[in-house]
């Protein structure tokens, strides 16, 4: 019996949209990380990325669960002496809601060229509306839960 090796001509890549409105924010990277991945499909393979295009939109509305809005921090070093900054998880939803949910994602994919490729395919909106109307065919989130 051969081993099926996927080729990178194979791979049809399609789009998901996920609605951050009031879920938690783990479960929300999850779930586009196991699309950036593309471990829902049977063709996945690590070497290659098989992931589809993930949009997620109302990011300014994602919750946490515990004290995680006061006491998460997220920091950076401008790598000057005294250049550390320390930001409440609180303070970047309301300045940059985006940067939450991509910071997330991006510490569930794969630490590589791959995983930069992974993720310049997910897509964060603030609000309810994104300029990829036309090609969203799958809508991910509470509707396919619910259906």
């Amino acid at each position: 019996m051969k081993t099926y090796s996927v080729k990178a001509s194979e791979i049809k890549r399609e789009w998901h949209v996920i609605d951050a409105r009031d879920q938690v924010l783990g479960q929300i990277a999850t779930q586009a990380a196991r699309l950036l991945l593309g471990k829902h499909k049977p063709i996945f393979t690590r070497n290659l990325d098989t992931g589809d295009y993930v949009v997620v939109i109302n990011a300014e509305k994602v919750r946490f669960t515990g004290n995680k809005g006061k006491q998460k921090m997220y920091y950076r070093h401008s790598n000057y002496p005294g250049g550390f900054k320390s930001v409440s998880l609180e303070l970047m939803l309301e300045t940059h809601p985006t940067r939450v949910i991509e910071h997330a994602v991006k510490g569930m994919l794969p630490r590589n060229r791959l995983g930069d490729a992974m993720l310049k395919k997910l897509k964060v909106y603030a609000g309810e509306t994104h300029p990829f109307l036309g090609q969203v065919k799958v809508v991910a989130g509470k509707e396919a839960k619910e259906s």
